[in-house]
């Protein structure tokens, strides 16, 4: 598994030098009073995260590391499961969130605080701490709401954050049960400064206007200065944002987004974003970071750096054996490597989830074939070709593969051993064009 350095075995002389030079820092309420903070004796701070959905994703893989990097340094972190504010969901870009039972949030909130407890230590002088907000507002009326955490709050500044601003300005407007979001955020801050005297909360950029509610909220009653640092928003190649609101979510969840999946989405990104991806989502050090920083300018062509991304996450993330997998797999898939004979089906099956083909109904599913199926029927329904000519012409030309092996046979049919682990068989067209098969 990746190896977690602390600032100075990666090369720096603080840990804010570390977190600005990664990428990790996009804003905070007072550069110079957090780099002190950070520099001083252990910190105690937190990081909430939302059961609004079974599994974490990439963007919330940033403040995880950031919880990390802080951890390794020698501070105290605070991961909050929202019980309570995951029943209602902080304010989107556009439009308003459909509200989960009771029992879905609890249930996902069981299984964010399994997976979250993967990335951070549970021992040591500094483990990680678990809370719920729901323990602190489950059980508050409204009028207490109202009177103890309400009556601090004013709606121009309430109405002036970025996202309600938006919100009101467009078609869907915003319930007061999202515009409320921020005041329940503002109060998980103050029961941590309480409690646990938490004096920093982390959050992505577009957090910004909740996490300084909470700043405001404890300066105004306790008349104490804390602080709020968030990291940037991961964006694709489109600039969308990577979450599950947009449907396009690299989810942590192996079940959800298979290791190879995972590891292929790192490996593909471009020379232009290697570098950046490599400081933001690795430990590794900055002469090695900068060392493939030079690969990529001089030799491009062997993605090395890709390649070395792809591994370190996966395998933060997965473990070394799933990230060993997804790595033969990349090569067995187009003949390079391991074998695809020696791929177990569970690998086997990650590496072709994106081969699916529409389904008809709306969703996705593998292409279906049996013993006997002639090939270039089956490779039709794969996806690979418009039309049986189409695919006899390139059988004729010498450009079709199954499980690896050159077809030169336009009549050639299916046999049982062309289904790998009894289940799957793999067409290529060329050298890149893939299609699965799954048996029926």
């Amino acid at each position: 598994m990746a190896k977690v350095t602390n600032f100075k075995e990666a090369g720096f002389d603080s840990l804010f030098e570390e977190l600005t030079w990664r990428g990790l820092v996009a804003q905070c309420t007072d550069e110079d009073a957090l780099a002190e903070l950070l520099a001083g004796g252990p910190v105690t701070y937190y990081c909430g995260f939302d059961p609004t959905a079974p599994s974490l994703h990439v963007g919330n893989l940033v403040q995880l590391l950031n919880m990390r990097h802080m951890q390794a340094a020698g501070h105290r972190p605070i991961a909050l499961v929202g019980g309570a504010t995951g029943l209602i969901g902080d304010p989107r870009q556009s439009g308003e969130r459909t509200l989960n039972p009771k029992e879905t949030v609890a249930r996902w909130a069981k299984r964010l605080q399994v997976q979250i407890g993967r990335f951070l230590e549970a021992g040591g002088s500094n483990p990680v701490r678990f809370v719920s907000n729901y323990e602190w507002t489950g059980s508050m009326s409204v009028i207490d709401f109202l009177r103890d955490v309400g009556k601090n709050f004013r709606m121009g500044t309430m109405l002036a954050k970025d996202t309600v601003a938006r919100r009101l300005n467009s078609d869907e407007g915003i319930s007061f049960t999202e515009f409320s979001y921020q005041v329940l955020q503002g109060n998980d801050f103050l029961e941590l400064f309480d409690r646990y005297d938490c004096r920093l909360q982390l959050g992505g950029s577009d957090q910004w206007g909740n996490l300084t509610s909470g700043l405001d909220l404890i300066h105004k009653v306790r008349g104490e200065s804390v602080q709020v640092m968030t990291s940037p928003l991961i964006t694709d190649s489109q600039g969308k944002k990577f979450g599950k609101s947009e449907g396009n979510a690299v989810w942590l969840d192996p079940t959800m987004f298979s290791p190879y999946r995972f590891y292929q989405f790192w490996f593909n990104q471009p020379d232009s974003e290697v570098v950046k991806l490599l400081k933001t989502f690795t430990f590794l050090p900055k002469a090695e970071i900068e060392r493939l920083a030079g690969e990529v300018q001089s030799n491009p062509g062997a993605r090395e750096a890709q390649r070395v991304l792809a591994w370190e996450v996966t395998s933060y993330v997965h473990g070394d054996k799933a990230a060993q997998g997804a790595f033969d797999a990349s090569g067995a898939l187009f003949g390079r490597g391991a074998a695809l004979t020696d791929l177990d089906e569970e690998t086997l099956e990650g590496a072709l989830q994106g081969l699916m083909v529409d389904d008809g109904q709306g969703g996705k599913a593998f292409a279906q074939a049996a013993s006997g199926d002639r090939l270039v029927d089956a490779a039709v329904s794969a996806g690979l070709f418009a039309s049986v000519s189409e695919a006899r012409k390139t059988i004729k030309s010498g450009g079709v593969y199954l499980n690896n092996e050159r077809v030169d046979d336009q009549g050639r049919q299916l046999g049982d051993e062309d289904f790998l682990s009894g289940r799957f068989a793999l067409v290529r067209r060329g050298k890149k064009a893939l299609g699965a098969l799954e048996r029926r």
